[in-house]
Parts: structure tokens; sequence; C-alpha cells
């Protein structure tokens, strides 16, 4: 038979208190017998005249016989009360011992229940947390901590599997429609007796939609990377990644006759400067490539509190307000559905913008312009330690119609909180 914790250790008191009674009776009986017994013979014609009881001098053979009588009587009395007053006492130390036990293997208790009701689906449980602190509190603290890293683990493990199943997902219908062109293309020329020119031109099909699977999978790979938590990081300036994707976009811009109006101040964050650049682009080349022509684009960064600010504002075509939302989703242009990847874009810019953010643990808000466009705005965490190392000062922009032009090296600033907005890239119609 299996005892129980609660049950050994109350056995194991009973039995330390029945061993000390057990000792305690028998050293008693010892001392007891080993001890000679004193007697007193008093005066049987009564007290002297003061009141005062005296004794005499017994007999020597009287003595012996007496203190021997007297021991005898003592220790044969001894036995049978000490040992019922053992029995009692090992009885209420028992009965006590299941209580103290009980009470000291309760957190105990608590502990496996909490764990009992613990699951795969449910990993928000935690052990109450006893005071005053000693072994017992920090197995609890011990445990929740365990728990903490189970549930970090476990939504890691899905977040991976999710991003893994978006992306079997979007790679299987997004390469459908370049690789059932692909076939028709061969089918059709090879049915029958194909010229010469008729392959090139079948060779020609076949590669643009090779060429056009190659983008798709190269989008969906970014989205995925985007998706986890960002690398190494290190301290980057918006305003200054800003101020390198405007100079990248100036011909597009100039080309579409965009005014670029540009007001960057340092916005020091820690992030991976790559995603951070593919950011910023993303947004500018979104922002370009859905506006019209003579239209707008606002762009600024700055801090706000102990958050990096970057904002980018654009004319365009009109969006109902409960759309905006959706176009965060892959392969979304407009009109809340999903789009063919062989118009102007993949559909997967501001995906990946908000992936990016949410891996440098940011937040992107996106709202509809009056008269059409969007509004974008991303916050993330300012970097903490920005007066260890000087903010870099983004490259200025002269004032040309409808395109941006980058001005002298970016020159270094001391860092500290700026007293008015940098040279900024600002340009007018």
């Amino acid at each position: 038979m299996r005892l129980t914790a609660r049950a050994r250790l109350a056995i194991l008191q009973t039995a330390l208190v029945l061993a000390a009674g057990a000792a305690l009776t028998g050293l008693t009986y010892l001392l007891m017998k080993r001890r000679p017994a004193l007697v007193t013979r008093l005066d049987p014609d009564g007290p002297d005249p003061q009141g005062t009881l005296q004794s005499v001098p017994p007999q020597p053979q009287d003595l012996r016989d007496l203190a021997d009588q007297v021991q005898a009587d003592t220790l044969a009395a001894l036995l049978p009360q000490a040992g019922l007053a053992l029995i009692m006492v090992t009885v209420l130390a028992a009965v006590l011992a299941w209580l103290v036990a009980g009470r000291v293997l309760r957190p105990i208790r608590v502990i496996s229940a909490a764990a009992r009701r613990l699951s795969a689906e449910n990993l928000t449980e935690r052990v109450p947390v006893t005071t005053p602190a000693d072994e017992l509190s920090a197995l609890a603290g011990t445990v929740n901590d365990m728990l903490d890293r189970i549930q970090c683990g476990v939504a890691e493990r899905d977040r991976i599997l999710d991003g893994q199943r978006l992306f079997t997902a979007n790679a299987a219908h997004e390469l459908r429609t370049p690789l059932t062109t692909a076939r028709t293309a061969i089918d059709v020329t090879l049915d029958g007796h194909p010229s010469r020119n008729e392959l090139l031109a079948m060779a020609g099909d076949v590669r643009d939609a090779v060429a056009h699977m190659q983008l798709v999978l190269n989008g969906l790979l970014l989205l995925a990377r985007s998706q986890a938590e960002a690398g190494t990081r290190e301290a980057a300036d918006l305003a200054a990644i800003t101020a390198a994707a405007l100079g990248t976009a100036e011909e597009q811009a100039a080309a579409a006759g965009i005014a670029v109006h540009a007001r960057l101040r340092p916005a020091l964050v820690t992030g991976e400067p790559v995603l951070l650049e593919r950011l910023v682009g993303n947004l500018v080349d979104n922002a370009l490539r859905y506006n019209h022509a003579d239209g707008h684009l606002i762009v600024e960064t700055r801090t706000a509190g102990a958050r990096a600010v970057l904002r980018i504002c654009n004319t365009g075509r009109e969006i109902a307000p409960e759309e905006a939302q959706t176009l965060l989703e892959p392969f979304v242009h407009g009109q809340g559905t999903r789009v063919r990847t062989d118009g102007p874009g993949l559909g997967l810019g501001l995906s990946i913008v908000r992936a990016i953010t949410h891996a440098h643990h940011g937040h992107i808000a996106i709202t509809v312009r009056p008269g059409g466009g969007l509004d974008i705005t991303i916050e993330l965490p300012h970097h903490s330690r920005a007066a260890e190392r000087p903010a870099r000062r983004p490259a200025a922009v002269t004032a040309q119609p409808a395109s941006v032009m980058p001005a002298a090296p970016p020159r270094s600033r001391p860092a500290g909180p700026p007293a008015a907005a940098l040279p900024v890239p600002h340009l007018h119609r």
C-alpha cells in the first residue's frame, strides 16, 4: 500500500513523539532506580515546646528495608502510569501531526490543482504565491515563471505556424495564375507544328510568367521575414531613413508630377535597419504609386514622448472608411477584395509595413483623407539611449518642381532635444 505524503509526514511526526516519550520514560525509570530513598522517622512523643517536630535516628536495618520498599512501590507504580500517559500523548500527537501535515502540504495541493487545470489551450492559470516568503512560495514563483516561459513558447509556435500557413495559402493562390498562363501558352503553341516565331513567343510568355512568380515569392518571403521578430537591432534615425527613401523616389515623383513636402525631425528608434528601410520605402512607394497626377505627398518624422512617429499623407482616389483596414491585408488594393497580382503592384506593400511595425513592437494607424488618399501614422518605441550617439541630420532637399533633390551630404549633429526642425526636404508646385 502506497501512503500519501500527508500520511507519511504524520506517521513520522507521531513516531518522533513516541520515541521521545519512551526515551523520557525510560530515563526517568533509571534515575529513580539508582537514587536511594530518603526516610525520616519522627519522634512519637510529639513536637517540642516551640512546636517543631523532632526526627529520631532510625536503626540502620529498618532504614534499609523501608527505603527498598518505598523504591519498589514507586517503580512499580511508575511504569503503568507512564505507559498510559505515553499512549495518550502518542494518540494526541498523531491527530495533531495529521492536521499539521495537511496544513503544511496545502500549498503543494494548490500547485498540483493549478497544474491539472492547465492545458495547451489554457496557459493563463497561475499558482498563488503565499506570504511570508519561504520555500513553498519560492516553489510557486518558480512554477509561475516556468508557465510564463511555456506560454511564450506556445504563442511563438502558434505565430510561426500561422505565418507558415499564411505563406503557403498565399503562395498557392497567387502562383496559380502565372502557372496557368505558362501552361496555356505551352499547350497552345505545341498543338500542331509551331514555327520558330511561335516558339519564341511562347518562350517570352513563359519567361514573363516565371518572372512574375519570382516577384510573388520574393514578396511573400519578405512578408514572412517581417512577421518574425526583428533580428540584429541597433539605433537608427527614421528621419535619415525617410530622407534616403525620398531621394530614391525622386524620379518617380517627378514623372508623376507629385509635390513632396517633408518635415523631418530626428526620431531615433532601435530596430533592424534593413526592415526599417523596407518599411519607409514601401510607404513612400505606395503613396506615389496610388496617387494621381499633380497630387501631394506629406512626410513627417518626429518624437512624441516615448514614441518615434512616422506619418505619411498622400492624395489619391477615394476609399470608403470601412475599407481602410483591409488595405493592410495581403494582395488587397481596395474594395476589400483580393486582386490579381498582374496589376501595378503585388498588394503586399502595406502588409509588409504592418508586419515590420508589429515586429518592432509598434502601432500602425490608417485613415482615409477627405477627397481621397490615405493618412498613415506609425509609432515605434523611441530609442532610450539617444544621448549616447549623435543623431544624423537627414539630407536636405532643394526646392524643385514636383521632385525630390538631395542636397549636401548629411552632417552629424550632437544629440539632444532639437530646438527647431532640421532642414528637411520641402518642395511645392
